[in-house]
């Protein structure tokens, strides 16, 4: 009887490993079984051929259901790097239950999110030319009530076809630069190289008709391609300018999708249906044959490290799945990180198509006293009122004010489960850590004092403040709290896009890769916010900000202007974002990491210990370190330290600077392991964390 090693899906770290099984038939690696363990039957899949040995073989039973071996041979790789169990990163590949099937390629959207991805379809197929409405239909998907939508804002316009006009091509003609970029994409695609290429461009310089010619490309050769993009709420905007190209031959993959539409769109996949996978880090997961190309747009946001178990970074596991296929890996990005700009072959786009970047003004906030809006700021969103527009204003906080204190004693009203101020909002106070909410106080509890005043200003604040100012303006806000509902962002997105005279106010998601049209002023109204974050990275995303959000003006070459408001403005972060020096930045930044250590120079490896009180947390946390000393030899370490209270529960943490994070990784995930008893006895938890974030 033939006998396969099978890892079981459970979370129980005794039970990390495959175990053998004897079956009726042969299954092949990747095949998902129910099988029995101790007196339960659980999920488990194949990773290869078991060994006659000791242990009791018992009968699994074949659920019918695959995962294909190069993602098996992934999860596997991710178990390794990023000191994981197997099980918990099969479970990242693990096909979903199998849904009726459903005909239709936009059937995972729904609502707001269809109309916004088949409206942004639309136009991207328009852009090259007028069509005719039955094959502008039939390669986006649109019904006639999303053209009637388009029309009744003046967004399209419907009439005869012009007598010269023949077969319009989907599509731009090509600067030179975006031809040279095209040739070594596509060479790259032909001869299966994996070696991952740096697209390199301001925004506006064309950088999706770059990778759309390289979707293209491996739609003629028959392959498929995956296009990542880092949250997924630019899953509906990157799919619909890929579905006007492609049509019915893209699948949107996202976690936020209901079980069925899931499993419907990986039946598209798998059966062959749809050849381009687009949506965020699981999209890379996705069950596709002959896979020619993997696109990471937008490449520098953190957002493609996951950071639950298991913490993978998207970005790495694209080129180690490309290396399986031959496929070519194109990472986009106007602000690069510089771990890319460091190592990756790099092309670049070094012009806006069809104008030029907006001026940047940067406003001294000590020495100008209108903060939040300084008189610049003021005075052009006044002729925005005026004169019509639109306008983004970047304030990265959340809330009517980032915290409130009583001026009596000089209390900060803080969480009492984690070590933080509460953020006040209209009706409350709350922990944006763990999500509790208090009233908001009359006096304060502790001196009795009536005098509580707010420190500094949120997104909520500067909405009505805008509001009250220039009644004329139709004022819209973007963060966190405002698209809690599904739907809400893309209706905020498209009301902002179709309406004139109207002021988009939000936290980072409004810098953030959006397609905005007719925008004249972009704003950072406390580019500082930032900077002041205990964080090796704070300067880099920081100036990406700004840049991005200085790209969100006079896309169309309808003009445009950036106000940057700033504490500092003599800083290096602001200084070069103002000139959209993104390569003299990350020069400077390359050569302050390589004299500290930290990454591209050095990788790290955090380990996060958890407990109930902070003496427990440093212990076990120093325990831990004692037992990898032998294994860490020749590695920087950093700590240990204690970190703030977050939801009750105490925090200690180590940084380990290493040359193999792999080494290292091994090692700390085996003393994890290996004292998880004592941990479980002291109610604590331990997180091995390669490659983090943040720090």
């Amino acid at each position: 009887m033939p006998v396969v090693a099978v890892v079981p899906l459970v979370r129980a770290r005794a039970l990390a490993r495959p175990f053998d099984y004897a079956v009726p038939v042969a299954l092949p690696v990747g095949a998902v079984v129910d099988i029995p363990l101790g007196a339960r039957t659980v999920i488990g899949v194949v990773v290869g051929d078991g060994v006659d040995g000791d242990r009791d073989l018992r009968e699994a039973a074949d659920s019918g259901r695959r995962i294909p071996a190069d993602l098996v041979a992934l999860a596997l790789e991710i178990a390794a790097r990023y000191a994981t169990s197997p099980a918990r990163a099969l479970e990242l590949v693990l096909p979903p239950v199998t849904a009726p099937r459903v005909p239709k390629w936009a059937s995972a959207l729904d609502g707001a999110a269809a109309s916004g991805l088949r409206q942004a379809a639309v136009l991207d197929a328009l852009a090259g030319g007028p069509l005719p409405i039955a094959a502008l239909r039939e390669a986006t998907g649109a019904s006639a009530d999303v053209l009637r939508r388009l029309r009744a804002t003046g967004r399209i316009a419907v009439g005869p076809l012009p007598a010269n006009a023949g077969p319009v091509l989907p599509g731009h003609d090509l600067t030179a630069a975006q031809e040279t970029a095209v040739a070594r994409l596509i060479t790259r695609i032909e001869e299966r190289d994996p070696a991952p290429l740096l697209l390199f461009g301001v925004t506006g310089s064309g950088k999706t008709e770059v990778f759309l010619r390289g979707l293209a490309r491996c739609v003629e050769l028959g392959r498929s391609a995956i296009v990542l993009v880092p949250e997924i709420a630019l899953a509906p905007q990157t799919a619909g300018r890929v579905a006007a190209r492609f049509g019915p031959r893209v699948a949107v993959v996202h976690s936020a999708l209901a079980a069925g539409e899931r499993s419907a769109e990986y039946d598209r996949i798998r059966r062959g249906e749809a050849t381009i996978v687009v949506g965020p880090r699981s999209a890379l997961f996705a069950p596709v044959a002959d896979l020619g190309l993997i696109v990471i747009d937008e490449e520098h946001e953190p957002a493609y490290k996951q950071d639950s178990d298991p913490r993978y970074d998207a970005r790495a596991l694209a080129v180690l799945r490309a290396r399986h296929h031959g496929a070519a890996v194109l990472a986009a990005s106007a602000t690069p990180r510089p771990e890319s700009w460091h190592a990756l072959d790099r092309m670049e786009l070094p012009g806006r198509i069809g104008g030029v970047l907006p001026p940047v003004t940067v406003v001294d906030l000590r020495r100008d006293g209108g903060y939040p809006l300084s008189r610049p700021l003021h005075d052009a969103l006044g002729a925005i009122a005026d004169d019509g527009g639109r306008a983004v204003l970047l304030l990265n906080r959340r809330g009517e004010a980032p915290a409130l204190h009583c001026r009596g004693c000089g209390r900060l009203f803080s969480c009492r489960a984690c070590d933080v101020a509460l953020t006040l909002h209209r009706h409350d106070l709350r922990c944006h850590h763990c999500g509790a909410s208090e009233r908001v106080p009359s006096h304060c509890s502790q001196c009795g004092a009536v005098d509580v005043a707010r420190i500094g200003a949120g997104t909520e604040r500067l909405e009505e403040l805008v509001a009250t100012t220039f009644p004329a303006l139709t004022v819209l806000r973007l963060d966190a709290d405002a698209t809690s509902r599904r739907g809400a962002l893309e209706e905020t997105l498209e009301r902002f896009a179709e309406t004139d005279r109207a002021v988009l106010v939000g936290t980072q998601l409004v810098a953030k890769g959006h397609h905005f049209p007719s925008v004249r002023l972009a704003a950072a109204v406390d580019a500082d916010v930032g900077l002041a974050m205990p964080d090796f990275r704070a300067e880099e995303r920081t100036f990406s900000l700004l840049v991005q959000l200085a790209g969100r003006a006079g896309r169309e070459g309808s003009g445009g202007r950036v106000i940057v408001q700033s504490w500092e403005p003599e800083s290096r972060v602001v200084r070069l974002a103002a000139r959209h020096a993104v390569d003299e930045f990350l020069d400077g930044e390359l050569a302050r990491r390589e004299l500290l250590g930290y990454p591209p120079f050095r990788r790290l490896v955090r380990i996060l210990v958890t407990a109930a009180d902070v003496a427990t947390a440093q212990r076990l946390l120093a325990g831990v370190v004692a037992a990898a000393a032998d294994g860490l030899v020749g590695d920087d370490l950093l700590g240990p330290a204690a970190l703030h209270r977050v939801r009750g529960r105490s925090r200690a943490h180590l940084l380990v600077k290493t040359a193999s994070a792999r080494r290292a990784a091994a090692v700390l995930g085996a003393v994890a392991s290996a004292q998880a008893p004592a941990f479980r006895r002291a109610g604590a938890t331990i997180v091995v964390d390669v490659d983090p974030q943040t720090v």
